[in-house]
């Protein structure tokens, strides 16, 4: 069975070599109180730049693990194509749901955001929330990252957020074809699909005015969460990440 992993602070010494890791909060409750980990237990160690490092539990305290590093690596489970995806936010547990599959297809990016139609709301705690749910799913799937969700309350700011990106694509009901061949799909790559109350003409109006095509995801009507979904893994799909 592979070591357990988790998301840890790594620092390093003058001469290059890494520090003794410290284990706290949530991580080391979930290493102690949950797997029974223990001093002298092998784990892999996270953080967050795509590097893993196996490492032994050298000390238990009362509220942290003290780990040694011994070996490192970068991983090979992270995407080669940056994708950024836009999603507005959704009813109960389905932006839960859209950004444990996204980061489990291999998304980089993720934003929520609040549009017109939106009737979802979203707080500190909702939005701390969906980053640890990001984590689980990154250590589930063997990712050495968890791409960070961040939430716009603004459409037109979400919208500016994928400035950078050569390839904008927007999912929206009132496009009757695709403007693009999802085939032809290039990274980076930014997604952009909305809530269940989807969009208001003059929000599709300004996606327009920002670059982004409007694409159609076929004749059904789909649920939002499935749309995301859906969207991502055929534009994954299109840059050779699920092949």
């Amino acid at each position: 069975m592979p070591p357990k992993r988790f998301f840890a602070d790594v620092t390093f010494s003058k001469d290059g070599s890494p520090n003794e890791v410290s284990l706290t909060g949530d991580e080391f409750n979930h290493a102690k109180n949950v797997l029974r980990l223990s001093a002298g237990d092998e784990v892999t160690l996270l953080d967050g730049s795509g590097t893993e490092y196996s490492a032994i539990i050298a000390r238990a305290e009362k509220s942290r693990f003290l780990l040694h590093i011994t070996g490192e690596r970068r991983s090979d489970k992270e995407p080669k194509s940056d994708v950024y995806l836009l999603v507005g936010a959704l009813k109960g547990d389905k932006t839960e749901l859209v950004v444990q599959k996204a980061v489990e297809l291999g998304v980089s990016r993720i934003g929520v955001f609040s549009s017109r139609y939106c009737s979802a709301y979203m707080n500190e705690n909702k939005l701390e929330r969906l980053n640890r749910v990001s984590k689980e799913a990154a250590k589930q799937c063997l990712r050495a990252a968890a791409p960070e969700i961040v939430y716009f309350d603004r459409f037109e700011d979400a919208l500016r957020s994928a400035e950078a990106y050569p390839c904008k694509l927007f999912a929206c009901e009132f496009a009757e074809k695709s403007e693009r061949r999802m085939e032809e799909t290039c990274a980076p790559a930014a997604l952009v699909v909305g809530s269940e109350g989807g969009f208001a003409e003059e929000e599709f109006a300004l996606a327009k005015q920002c670059g982004f095509a409007a694409m159609s995801l076929g004749k059904r009507i789909l649920r939002a969460e499935t749309a995301a979904i859906a969207f991502l893994s055929v534009a994954l799909y299109a840059l050779g990440e699920l092949g």
